[in-house]
């Protein structure tokens, strides 16, 4: 067998280990798509087959007689604006640290990774009475402050990207007159493309899908999440499980469609963020 009919082989059989793998993956998915085509009773017989009869009605119950419109557009609401906060308040932390290269600001550096050491579940209490204190419990404008917090991560992953920029540039620019704020929009901005891009993708999908924060700080039915009206959907003693996999999908549909168009920024932002370190 000549090198190159190895080569072929051997992708040959890593394609068909990862199309196995895949499918294996997309199990879960299947099952939730099927079951929202079908009744509690038909479901309980197979819940794995196809559905003999589909039907819509758990999509017309959903959106009849639940809050999915106002859900979507409480999440959309709560989603843009914390990441754009997010990405923004990240990328001028780490363009201020690496412009401004001293003790102080390494030791910043160094206090901002104890957020990484803190669990979340230890603020809970502070960050309730602060909200409390402020008015911010049981609205949006709470969830994006809390949100918000998560700058830190962004910070630590445009950091290392930034670090390996040619200082060149920035150099040339102060030559020319340009100020501070100035080169970050026009220069650095531009060149922190591919790690912002997978930033933005990272923090969407984190802040549409979570569910502890809106469950602790929401109350009123018309600013819940689309994640909150999944839970909402489980009753106390009994569930009506093709309708919670119809609004499961419906909270799955836009993130993945996000993932999809986006997958292809998050590789590029990877890599591009591992040659530059």
């Amino acid at each position: 067998m000549s090198m190159g009919q190895r080569k072929r082989l051997h992708a040959g059989i890593l394609s068909v280990v990862m199309i196995a793998l895949a499918l294996i993956c997309a199990i879960p998915l299947y099952i939730v798509i099927v079951n929202t085509f079908k009744n509690s009773a038909d479901m309980s017989l197979d819940p794995f087959g196809l559905p003999k009869a589909p039907t819509f009605e758990n999509y017309v119950y959903a959106f009849e007689n639940l809050p999915i419109i106002q859900a979507t557009v409480n999440t959309i609401i709560v989603t843009v604006v914390s990441v754009a906060l997010m990405v923004l308040i990240g990328s001028l932390a780490a363009y201020g640290m690496v412009q401004k290269k001293s003790r102080f600001t390494a030791a910043i550096g160094s206090f901002l990774l104890l957020s990484f050491v803190l669990p979340g579940q230890v603020l809970l209490i502070p960050q309730y009475k602060m909200e409390s204190s402020l008015g911010l419990v049981d609205s949006l404008l709470g969830l994006v402050v809390l949100y918000t917090g998560a700058s830190t991560f962004c910070y630590f992953l445009i950091v290392n990207y930034m670090r390996g920029l040619p200082q060149e540039l920035f150099e040339a620019a102060r030559l020319d007159g340009a100020s501070s704020l100035r080169i970050f929009w026009q220069i650095v901005l531009p060149l922190c493309r591919p790690i912002l891009a997978t930033v933005i993708v990272f923090e969407t999908m984190w802040t549409w899908n979570d569910f502890m924060t809106p469950n602790i700080y929401i109350s009123s039915v018309e600013k819940q999440t689309l994640v909150l009206q999944v839970f909402n959907a489980m009753g106390q003693f009994t569930t009506n499980w093709p309708l919670f996999m119809t609004i499961t999908f419906i909270a799955l549909v836009p993130v993945f469609v996000f993932f999809i168009f986006c997958q292809k920024w998050i590789v590029s932002g990877l890599v591009a963020g591992s040659v530059k370190g």
